[in-house]
């Protein structure tokens, strides 16, 4: 990676993205990537989907609460170094996303919690069928899902478009001062008919 994106002299933050399998993290974190790499912010993603498999792997895996853990462990530290470190990954255990929060206050680390909210039918009807778990992926917690009660921001991404979700985002990283300016992209101010994530997995 090139020093380019260290223009925007910006900090580095951990930025979660929590909700059942199907809820879009892949897709939004991937849109808000794009997002803070057009306003040159050093940006990485730890991704949980087995397509992607970015996250650490090992015995863990099998342990939801240790794998949230150690995923909390390699964002901190890459946020710690200056980097914008979106987490896709469903973390079903409210303690294992405590722990992580606490080890970012720890250290002094920005962390913001996004919630994507939708119904597990919708998420159930986004997940491609052939989708096998991957070798960083924890077994399917959709039962075992514990939704977080407060966190920095809930999005109910069934009824938002890509760009509105990732824009929604972006806005509340510019009210907290973890990026500087707020997203220039469009936003569509009416609900979609059809559900614009429907296909996109995670």
């Amino acid at each position: 990676m090139n020093d380019d994106g260290l223009r925007c002299g910006c900090a580095g933050a951990t930025v979660w993205f929590t909700g059942l399998p199907g809820s879009g993290k892949t897709t939004i974190a991937q849109a808000l990537a794009d997002a803070l790499r057009e306003r040159r912010h050093r940006v990485e993603i730890l991704d949980g989907d087995p397509r992607y498999a970015t996250l650490p792997t090992g015995p863990a895996r099998d342990d939801p609460h240790r794998h949230t853990e150690r995923t909390g462990l390699a964002a901190e530290v890459l946020a710690r170094n200056g980097f914008l470190t979106l987490v896709s990954a469903t973390a079903p255990g409210a303690a294992g996303r405590a722990a992580v929060r606490r080890r970012h206050e720890a250290s002094g680390t920005p962390y913001v919690e996004i919630h994507l909210d939708a119904p597990r039918s919708v998420c159930a009807k986004r997940r491609p069928a052939e989708e096998e778990p991957g070798p960083a992926a924890p077994p399917p917690p959709d039962e075992a899902y514990e939704p977080p009660p407060d966190p920095d921001l809930r999005l109910t991404t069934h009824h938002m478009s890509i760009t509105q979700t990732a824009a929604a985002v972006y806005a509340l990283l510019a009210d907290k001062g973890v990026v500087r300016s707020r997203c220039p992209g469009p936003t569509d101010e009416n609900t979609p008919d059809a559900d614009p994530l429907a296909g996109q997995g995670a």
